[in-house]
């Protein structure tokens, strides 16, 4: 009994100062790389991950062994029961394959603004079973890596550049050149507006109720999301000012006399 609890404090002590060790060796390479401008954060934060994992077996096969279990036949008793931790692990090591997939061809990075699986967000962290996501509204979202990998991956900081396409509906009776002329004018004011691809206006559709003009915009990635919102708001602005107006649906209701 006394040497059981001897072993058993020996492992408690192994595995606490395994567990610091892991999560400081790790810790450490994650900050170089980020430190570093030649090496791409998300392969050293996988690098982490994988550091992290690869300590933390040593140290369990280390506990084992104070206990008297030898790696040996650790190895064996591990090799006869493969088909079972195999069934029943079947999810968790398809999501360690996936990690493996999703650093070597690296659909998206660490700070990329993606869509995987359905859901929507910034890239916070890949490691080697699950993609963590936080929503524009600060919402923690895990992600399987064996799902995000057999899912449509929409990658939307992946160019420098994108486009934005802002919708206006104007009346029938309202002058269209003069609209487009809004339009245009407003966007070369914009300094977020790129000249090259040139933004382009143009009558898309004639709705129940309105024509719709629909303007092409390109600008930085990063500005998009802002340039979408002044753009609208100024349009209205400018439309309010210049006289042209914004139709919406009208209701009409009939009332029969008894």
């Amino acid at each position: 009994m006394e040497a059981l609890l001897i072993s058993a404090g020996k492992a408690l002590v192994v595995l606490v100062v395994g567990w610091t060790l892991a999560g400081f060796v790790s810790g450490l390479v994650r900050r170089r790389v980020m430190a570093s401008e030649t090496i791409d954060d998300t392969i050293g934060n996988f690098a982490a991950s994988i550091i992290r994992w690869v300590i933390l077996l040593i140290v369990a096969i280390a506990v084992l062994g104070i206990f008297g279990i030898e790696a040996t036949s650790l190895v064996a008793i591990m090799g006869a029961a493969t088909l079972a931790i195999g069934m029943a692990l079947q999810g968790t090591l398809a999501d360690l394959a996936a990690g493996f997939m999703l650093i070597l061809f690296r659909p998206y990075k660490l700070g990329q603004f993606v869509d995987v699986a359905g859901t929507a967000g910034t890239v916070k962290d890949i490691n080697l079973f699950v993609t963590e996501l936080v929503t524009p509204d600060n919402v923690q979202i895990i992600v399987p890596n064996g799902q995000a990998w057999g899912s449509v991956i929409t990658n939307f900081s992946h160019h420098e550049t994108r486009r934005c396409d802002l919708a206006f509906g104007i009346d029938y009776g309202d002058d269209i050149e003069k609209a487009k002329a809004i339009i245009t004018k407003l966007a070369g004011a914009d300094s977020r507006v790129l000249k090259d691809p040139e933004p382009w206006v143009r009558v898309t559709n004639l709705g129940d109720s309105s024509v719709d003009l629909t303007a092409r915009l390109w600008c930085d990635a990063a500005d998009y999301w802002e340039l979408k919102f002044g753009m609208t708001q100024a349009v209205k602005e400018a439309f309010d000012k210049e006289g042209i107006s914004i139709p919406y649906p009208h209701t009409v209701e009939i009332k029969r006399e008894a």
